[in-house]
């Protein structure tokens, strides 16, 4: 298996890149630090092997993206099988707006560039499928169903962070041929989401395998291997650990594909 993660550098993606190395797919990283696993003695080996692939790039630049999927598509096989986006920035706090992402528009940004350069049908390549991690509480429907405890962070701390999110899986949405009900799930910002963003991507539904995950608040445990995940809202949804959410993705969305396939699925404990 041939797989392009955008977001690999750390957290969510890294575990995941870890599993899915260990498991013998070649894995290709778009990274603006090139730098950043030179003393990682756990990814130094798949490296040194050629089954890890370092594209050094920004996320943020389109042409960036193409570079990659060049790589990642390279070696047996036609293209690239899957694709992890995990895209996500390191907040900076403020008193008056909560928790701020620079740039304000990241997951956006990096998402528009990697659906304006993946693999159409009628291209000649059969199109990758899609994992993308996004958040729980986007909307007000999502954000009715936390926990009482939770929604002054998600309504404040995260205020910013989700609302380039919601950006994020509206163009979901749009590559996915999903109904986008604004009551629901909230309007996107027009200073995030850029006037003309649909024809960048190209005409809604094209996008036929797909899977967003949903987790609660993220923390930095161990994984456990026992959580919960649901296509709908779930009950109680406190938090869940970055290798679990990891462990979700490698031993059942990728595994059981069908069984979630074009799901928002939320996971926590």
């Amino acid at each position: 298996m041939k797989v392009l993660v955008v977001g690999g550098s750390r957290n969510i993606g890294y575990f995941v890149s870890q599993r899915l190395l260990k498991k013998g797919a070649t894995v290709t990283f778009l990274l603006r630090n090139k730098a950043c696993f030179d003393n990682d003695q756990t990814i130094q080996p798949y490296i040194a092997s050629g089954q890890a692939r370092i594209v050094p790039g920004d996320a943020l630049k389109e042409e960036d993206h193409q570079r990659a999927w060049d790589v990642a598509a390279e070696g047996e096989g036609e293209g690239v099988d899957t694709v992890i986006f995990t895209v996500g920035g390191l907040p900076k706090f403020s008193l008056t707006k909560g928790a701020i992402i620079e740039p304000p528009d990241l997951c956006t940004r990096c998402i528009l560039n990697l659906l304006a350069t993946f693999p159409k049908p009628g291209s000649g390549v059969p199109p990758p499928r899609l994992l993308l991690v996004s958040t729980m509480g986007l909307g007000p429907a999502a954000h009715d169903a936390l926990p009482l405890a939770m929604k002054p962070l998600y309504s404040y701390l995260l205020r910013s962070p989700h609302a380039d999110k919601l950006c994020m899986e509206r163009a979901i949405a749009h590559v996915g041929g999903l109904t986008w009900s604004s009551e629901d799930i909230g309007e996107p910002s027009a200073e995030i989401l850029p006037l003309g963003w649909d024809s960048r991507v190209g005409p809604e539904g094209w996008l036929k395998s797909f899977i967003v995950v949903r987790p609660a608040m993220l923390t930095d445990g161990k994984a456990k291997g026992a959580y919960r995940a649901s296509g709908a809202e779930i009950p109680g949804a406190y938090y869940i650990s970055r290798k679990d959410v990891a462990h979700f993705i490698v031993e059942q969305a990728l595994s059981d594909w069908q069984k979630w396939e074009g799901k928002h699925v939320r996971i926590t404990y």
